[in-house]
């Protein structure tokens, strides 16, 4: 559900902003300024649309989760961790990291804002460190603001009360912001190589096929199997070629492939149950791993 916020008082802008980015102080503003800001969100992720015709001098105290964004409209310059940066419209940026101030000074703000915290992170890749506040090229920037989009304009209002689909949708923001931002992650270890073993495999194995029908993210593969991201993805790619997450998409494919034969809801029910948003995505899967289509399969039984 949507939830809007207009404003034409400074004090309640900050208050309203303090509140949605971490404690912060506003220094000064244009007379008759006004500010409309609009927040969705799925899962661990939240989107902000930020729009005003004010002038603002901001100071951040710590902030807890990462704010990515993007400006449409106006200027954005910011100080964080001793950088200076200028942000102009049709760019993507970071803010700050987790635990570290920063002051901006912003001008007619029109932007697309993306809060993320860094367990939704760590769940999906490991510990990564974000190493820059701008976007490795612009046609990673323009993918970054597509993918953003589409989640929260196609995804998030049909498919909020999917959890599958709501999961899969955080792992594909936050592969594409890393793919987007430069970051730096987490290093091999002797350790990882020397547990990635077939005990491992089996472990994870089991973990993946008793919880196919829950949120489990590659973390709580790793953990169940005892063993760090990396060596349960090192184990994956040595004993089966392939990746846990792709071997749970696998596992997956295989109950909704009984929820046909069982006409357990329609195809395109099916499809979201087990992670799917798309249900021609779903059906391109499923004809690649059975050769049909899956409402031949629905309307067979």
């Amino acid at each position: 559900m949507e939830q809007v916020v207009e404003l034409t008082d400074l004090d309640a802008a900050q208050e309203v902003l303090s509140a949605a980015y971490g404690a912060m102080r506003i220094d000064g503003g244009r007379e008759r300024s006004w500010m409309r800001m609009a927040s969705q969100v799925l899962g661990p992720i939240r989107f902000d649309e930020v729009i005003g015709r004010i002038g603002l001098a901001v100071t951040s105290e710590p902030q807890l989760s990462y704010i990515f964004g993007h400006l449409d409209g106006g200027r954005v310059h910011y100080r964080a961790n001793g950088d200076e940066h200028l942000v102009s419209p049709g760019e993507v940026f970071l803010t700050a990291k987790p635990g570290l101030p920063y002051s901006a000074a912003i001008d007619d703000p029109c932007a697309m804002l993306v809060v993320l915290d860094q367990p939704a992170i760590d769940a999906v890749v490991g510990r990564v460190h974000f190493s820059g506040c701008g976007a490795v090229s612009h046609l990673a920037a323009a993918s970054w603001r597509s993918t953003c989009v589409h989640l929260r304009d196609h995804v998030l209002p049909v498919f909020e009360d999917e959890p599958l689909v709501v999961a899969n949708a955080t792992r594909l923001l936050v592969a594409t912001t890393l793919a987007t931002f430069p970051h730096s992650a987490p290093e091999e270890k002797a350790s990882d190589r020397r547990d990635a073993h077939p005990l491992t495999v089996r472990r994870a194995i089991a973990f993946i096929e008793n919880n196919a029908a829950d949120d489990i993210t590659a973390a709580d593969i790793a953990h169940a199997a005892r063993v760090s991201i990396r060596a349960i993805q090192l184990a994956f790619r040595r004993h089966l070629d392939t990746t846990p997450m792709a071997y749970l998409r696998r596992v997956r494919l295989s109950c909704a492939d009984a929820d046909l034969r069982a006409a357990n809801g329609s195809v395109t029910a099916i499809a979201a149950r087990w992670g799917y948003a798309r249900p021609s995505v779903f059906a391109a899967h499923y004809r690649a791993a059975y050769g049909v289509s899956p409402s031949k399969i629905l309307r067979s039984d």
